[in-house]
């Protein structure tokens, strides 16, 4: 039976990736490295940004100099939040979906990014009354594909009052990403995922249980047939 739905942000509910790209490319510019946008969607999509250093670093072959990575995870904190204060464009039909499944489950967030940047951005497309809870980068210290957020909003929806007399299992999940890392991320916590092919080709995705280019394709009864 499906309980609850846990979605990932960036690439899912509002299209941030291009702007976050854009910051990784100057960050590592700093380092004197470049990172192309094949490079970032392929490898970085679904990493939080003290995993997009550590990333940076492995694959320049230099071990991570913690105390540059926390520089530059500050730097691009600051610079993303002036980027986006008058907030960016939600998904197409992300705010729809949204606010026709909030009627029937909990919903939360499990995201790489900030909680101020969540909490800001889902304020913006009019969204954050529509979530119980959200799980964001301070939160964990695995990012995707690691299962650690996506245990810890399991974790976080058993404290809610609708599922104190029946906790509630992962199998009882559906996650919504947009890369092949979150995907793989959701189901080592063992729940189902839909695949959003927003920021990757569908094919990359095929490891999901259901894939859709759009919101508007979602088939939600199909979905909860299958658990």
């Amino acid at each position: 039976m499906l309980r609850a739905l846990i979605f990932d942000f960036d690439g899912v509910l509002v299209d941030s990736e291009p702007l976050i790209f854009e910051l990784t490319r100057q960050m590592a510019a700093k380092e004197g490295w470049t990172i192309t946008e094949g490079e970032y969607f392929r490898d970085y999509l679904a990493l939080d940004d003290r995993g997009t250093v550590e990333h940076l670093y492995a694959s320049h072959g230099r071990a991570v100099d913690r105390a540059r990575r926390d520089e530059l995870v500050a730097w691009k904190a600051r610079t993303y939040a002036d980027a986006i204060y008058h907030g960016l464009p939600a998904m197409p039909g992300a705010v729809e979906f949204v606010r026709k499944v909030a009627s029937r489950f909990p919903l939360a967030i499990a995201s790489g990014s900030l909680r101020s940047e969540v909490e800001h951005l889902l304020s913006c497309i009019g969204l954050r009354e529509c979530f119980q809870l959200l799980v964001t980068a301070e939160d964990t210290e695995r990012s995707k594909p690691e299962p650690e957020i996506y245990l810890k909003a399991l974790a976080g929806l058993n404290r809610l009052e609708a599922f104190r007399a029946q906790p509630l299992r992962a199998s009882h999940c559906l996650a919504i990403e947009d890369a092949p890392a979150g995907v793989r991320a959701a189901q080592a916590a063992g729940m189902k995922c839909l695949a959003l092919a927003h920021s990757r080709p569908a094919a990359e995705l095929a490891h999901a249980e259901w894939v859709v280019r759009e919101f508007a394709e979602v088939n939600l009864q199909e979905i909860e047939a299958a658990f």
